[in-house]
């Protein structure tokens, strides 16, 4: 039967992510949805301790802040912008109205990533945009321009000499800190339509470079393609969001299983049917929940979780609370 779509095989990587180890991941909003799915199954995983950072010069800021370990942000890096305290480095999503509550969460994150980082085994980083603002007053790169007035920043496209270098500078450096971490490289399917169709392809086609070079240079960097999975490989706006921008759930769970089939051995796979089998039953809603066969059923999925507690040393305390207070008796 003929195809009517370019399928995308994943090839097996040469190394298999385990539940075990630990994982970080930086970038763009894509990296959240990857690293919420590894999070839900039980990785241990850490998902943008800087918040959602798009640029690639922004995103070797913050490993590079990391790696020093001794770097904490501080008040004087806080600036104020319509009622909130914002970071130069940081998504809004540490933004709040108070300057020491901001720093407060920035610090906490900042501790904590930097320990993580110490101990990580695999680095996601998902490229967004080659696209970069500078503030025109001491020409640094800014992760996020949380709505200032555009005259403070000129815009610059990075090129792929610049993203190269930049990102592999920073990694070599982890290297050292961590001789057996394995990094994997994407760019995220999502559309940057701020300046048009076709500055959005050239600033993908930068990262899509870059990437190729940082793989070719660095042999423990390895290519997830999420850009081309949806752009040549579903290729279609069913697989979108509303916004016709941001990829659809569908698309995201397509991805999902292409990155399990390329990073996750046969046991790894096998333990991740076992969870999610437990996660669909905490999210089960019972049309009548007081009779024994719901209880039944509740009883049933708490042996599942403490049977994986005990053999695998997962952690559903979150599930457990759940599912309605029922006890094992």
């Amino acid at each position: 039967m003929e195809s009517f779509r370019t399928l995308l095989l994943p090839a097996p990587a040469a190394f298999d992510i385990f539940h075990r180890n630990a994982l970080l991941l930086a970038g763009s909003c894509f990296t959240e949805h990857i690293g919420a799915r590894l999070a839900e199954r039980k990785f241990d995983a850490l998902v943008n301790p800087f918040g959602i950072v798009y640029n690639p010069a922004s995103i070797a800021d913050c490993l590079e802040r990391l790696l020093a370990g001794n770097r904490p942000f501080e008040s004087a890096e806080l600036f104020e912008n319509q009622g909130l305290w914002h970071s130069w480095a940081h998504h809004g999503h540490f933004s709040k109205p108070n300057r020491e509550q901001t720093l407060e969460g920035i610090q906490t994150a900042y501790h904590h990533a930097a320990v993580f980082l110490r101990r990580t085994k695999y680095l996601l980083i998902t490229l967004g945009t080659a696209d970069v603002f500078r503030l025109r007053s001491n020409g640094r790169i800014v992760a996020n321009n949380h709505k200032m007035p555009g005259h403070l920043f000129e815009s610059q496209r990075l090129s792929v000499t610049e993203i190269t270098e930049r990102l592999g500078a920073v990694l070599n450096q982890i290297r050292v800190l961590v001789p057996d971490i394995q990094v994997i490289v994407s760019v995220s399917p999502l559309r940057h339509l701020r300046a048009g169709a076709v500055e959005n392809q050239r600033s993908k086609a930068a990262l899509v470079l870059a990437c190729e070079a940082l793989c070719r240079d660095l042999p423990y960097v390895t290519y997830f393609p999420a850009y081309e999975i949806l752009l040549d490989d579903l290729r279609d706006y069913r697989f979108y969001a509303a916004d016709m921008i941001h990829p659809s759930e569908v698309a995201i769970d397509y991805i999902w299983q292409f990155f399990s089939e390329m990073f996750f051995s046969k046991d790894t796979k096998a333990l991740n049917e076992r969870i999610e089998k437990v996660l669909a039953g905490v999210r089960h809603r019972a049309f009548n929940p007081d009779t024994e066969a719901h209880r039944a059923f509740v009883r049933g999925q708490l042996a599942a979780m403490e049977g994986l507690e005990k053999e695998k040393g997962l952690d559903f305390g979150a599930e457990r609370g759940l599912l309605g207070g029922f006890d094992k008796g």
